[in-house]
């Protein structure tokens, strides 16, 4: 799929710096070329000669190299690949992208070109979660850089949580699905999944069942049709999709910050089961039991409505879709629902279902949709929640082109 692409990977300093070396190959079994730029601090993980082994090419590092500079010049070569990706970005580089900054070679290129960049961020769970990291990165994705990852899990400084570079398979199915054509190419699609955990304390929460696996679905069916989609997910029980920039929350205050921040989009696919209340007086110890078999009394407070911020917002999408998941004793009243939700929120589709307990679909790999729009309704036969995803997909692109 990548045969003839040419890459221009800059590798950011950082000891995930290792996996660039298998990024590299892998590329280049898949056909492309890769042309590596490293960092001065990428060194101190990674050798040029290693890299320059595994890219058969020459691996450029300093901005002010009279033999590069006459050979090929720092702007010829920001603007000689297809596509620029940073992996590892770390949160220095991804700082001075942001503010623009052009101080060395890697800096100068990414400033120079003029063609599309990817980031893979790779830092300590706590810089990603710095404010200023997250400013940065809200800043990049608006100048419409691609993000992929991170991950979440265990970092080689002992700490746990998200910050991991994304796995090599991943980061390849992202630069694939930038390269693959299809009636999306070129269009940006936000989708949210999944629930949203409201905590009662640290141990416990609210939240609404769902597993997240028609979003998912939807999100990777997008991205098949060759959008890059923004997915903002919840903790949901199945993975992500491949190849999607994904943004990943836990309460609704969180998820509609993360939504705030991947708009403007061609369309929104607002899929996530947010849940309508919080709890406002949440405590910040386990509560527990006093003896006297009274429950503690909580307090709820109303959550933000993200679909109808979403339709209301001044870079609203062209296309907005929302779902009604009801328990209705019959279809028609899921239906009318419904169709009063899409009224009262003001979204362009809203996709109707009936999550009774014995329909099976809350949690389960098939669903039952009613497509309700401003002419009409249709309502689709059972399918698996993939199918049912590619079927909106389709839909989705017949009205962005």
């Amino acid at each position: 799929m990548l045969t003839g692409k040419r890459i221009l990977l800059v590798i950011g300093g950082g000891i995930a710096a290792f996996k660039a070396l298998d990024l590299i190959r892998r590329l280049r079994e898949q056909g492309a070329t890769v042309t590596p730029v490293l960092t001065p601090a990428a060194e101190q993980f990674v050798t040029p000669l290693s890299v320059s082994a595994l890219a058969a090419s020459k691996v450029y590092r300093d901005l002010f190299d009279l033999t590069d500079e006459a050979e090929m010049g720092h702007i010829e070569l920001s603007r000689a690949a297809d596509l620029v990706v940073v992996a590892p970005a770390t949160a220095n580089l991804m700082g001075r992208m942001a503010a623009g900054m052009a101080d060395d070679l890697a800096t100068t290129l990414l400033m120079a070109t003029d063609k599309p960049v990817m980031i893979v961020p790779a830092m300590n769970v706590r810089m990603w979660e710095h404010p200023a990291t997250q400013r940065n990165l809200a800043t990049l994705r608006a100048d419409g850089i691609r993000v992929v990852g991170p991950d979440q899990g265990p970092m080689a400084c002992g700490e746990f949580g998200p910050g991991r570079l994304a796995e090599v398979p991943e980061i390849v199915a992202a630069i694939d699905a930038f390269f693959a054509d299809g009636p999306l190419k070129g269009r940006h699609i936000l989708v949210t999944s999944g629930p949203t955990h409201e905590p009662i304390d640290p141990v416990r929460y609210i939240a609404n069942r769902s597993s997240g696996a028609q979003g998912t679905a939807i999100a990777a069916a997008l991205r098949d049709l060759g959008a890059r989609v923004s997915f903002v997910t919840g903790p949901a029980d199945v993975p992500p999709p491949e190849g999607v920039d994904v943004i990943r929350v836990q309460t609704a205050r969180e998820m509609l910050e993360a939504v705030r921040a991947a708009l403007p989009a061609d369309a929104a696919v607002m899929a996530a089961a947010v849940a309508d209340w919080r709890v406002a007086n949440a405590s910040g110890a386990k509560m527990k039991k006093d003896g006297t078999g009274r429950a503690p009394a909580l307090e709820f407070a109303e959550n933000p409505d993200i679909l109808r911020t979403v339709c209301e917002a001044p870079d609203r999408p062209a296309l907005v879709v929302g779902f009604a998941a009801e328990t209705g004793d019959a279809q028609g009243d899921v239906v009318a629902h419904a169709t009063a939700k899409r009224a009262r929120k003001g979204c362009d589709w809203i996709l109707a279902n009936d999550v009774s307990p014995a329909t099976g679909i809350m949690g389960g790999s098939e669903n039952a949709v009613t497509l309700i729009y401003a002419e009409g309704a249709e309502s689709w036969p059972r399918l698996t929640k993939t199918e049912t995803a590619r079927r909106l997909a389709a839909r989705i692109a017949d009205a962005l082109t």
